[in-house]
């Protein structure tokens, strides 16, 4: 069974516990990194955290979000070996899982409502990395 981290700052939590509400119906194991209220809190912690998460192979995949996914992502991205995409339509998560082999979705909590998360969440999970020539630069992300 595939295992997604998921985590959040403030901005994000109210999302979060729909996505991840989502993400049990549809039988992933969901490990819940917090935050737990919509008590302020600093999102680099949480980003890290799921980032850490999925590049120890704690988790196979995660999901963060922020107010706006921005940071989050610019925070999960710190971690070596974590290519987390922010993505604010269906056609971007395709694309993020499709040629960047995306392991981290961010979105954001004040930006993006929730029948659109879940539909970009679902095509983020449903799409298969093409590989190929996208294969290389894969790579060169990896190495950074």
């Amino acid at each position: 069974m595939l295992k997604i981290a998921i985590a959040s700052d403030h901005g994000g939590f109210a999302l979060k516990e729909k996505i991840k509400e989502h993400l049990l119906k549809r039988g992933f194991s969901v490990e819940d990194l917090g935050t737990y209220s919509e008590e302020s809190v600093d999102y680099p912690v949480y980003g890290k955290a799921c980032g850490e998460a999925v590049a120890s192979g704690k988790a196979d995949l995660g999901v963060v979000i922020c107010g706006t996914g921005i940071g989050i992502s610019i925070a999960a991205n710190k971690i070596k070996g974590i290519r987390c995409g922010l993505c604010t339509s269906v056609e971007m998560a395709h694309l993020t899982k499709q040629h960047n082999n995306a392991n981290i979705l961010a979105l954001g909590g004040r930006t993006t409502g929730v029948d659109l998360a879940v539909k970009i969440v679902d095509e983020w999970l449903d799409t298969e990395y093409e590989g190929g020539r996208h294969q290389r630069r894969v790579e060169m992300l990896d190495r950074m």
